[in-house]
């Protein structure tokens, strides 16, 4: 004899909990406490998983505007850096459309794509700077990212159960 308690979680007389995960799977609990501990745990890796894609969105974002439309100075920068200016909307309209895969729920493999290509943006960033002005401890706010971005990536796996 089950008692629905929310949608998401059945208790039932032996103390037993289901929790219904990602729509396939069930994850037995010995005890109420256990249960409760484990939904809080959701709760928590899903706050901290929007807090740190919104975070990393943003800082991404920040170039993209600018990026697209060719603003002067990213069209300074790219001429200090040698790169041809078509590039500069390219990587624009790129990082938009990863910034929407990233914050879209579901499609996992488009998002594991966006969260790639975010990341190869920040790299490939990093390194030319690097390569064509040396190091400047202004460069180090890039750990910015790189770490939001990182730990928007582990809570989605969390949060998808892999």
């Amino acid at each position: 004899m089950c008692v629905a308690g929310t949608p998401r979680l059945i208790f039932n007389v032996n103390a037993q909990c289901q929790i219904f995960a990602n729509q396939k799977k069930y994850v037995r609990f010995s005890s109420n406490a256990t249960a409760m501990t484990q939904l809080t745990a959701n709760k928590r890796d899903t706050i901290i998983y929007w807090t740190s894609t919104g975070l990393f969105c943003a800082f991404m974002m920040t170039s993209v505007i600018p990026n697209i439309l060719s603003s002067p100075e990213w069209v300074n920068i790219f001429e200090q850096l040698g790169y041809p200016l078509y590039m500069l909307p390219f990587l624009g309209v790129a990082k938009l459309l990863g910034i929407i895969g990233v914050l879209v729920p579901g499609f996992n493999r488009i998002k594991e794509w966006a969260y790639a290509g975010l990341f190869f943006d920040l790299v490939g960033a990093t390194y030319s700077a690097l390569a064509a002005f040396g190091f400047d401890p202004q460069m180090l706010v890039m750990l910015v990212p790189f770490v939001m971005g990182a730990v928007s990536y582990i809570n989605h796996h969390k949060r998808i159960g892999q």
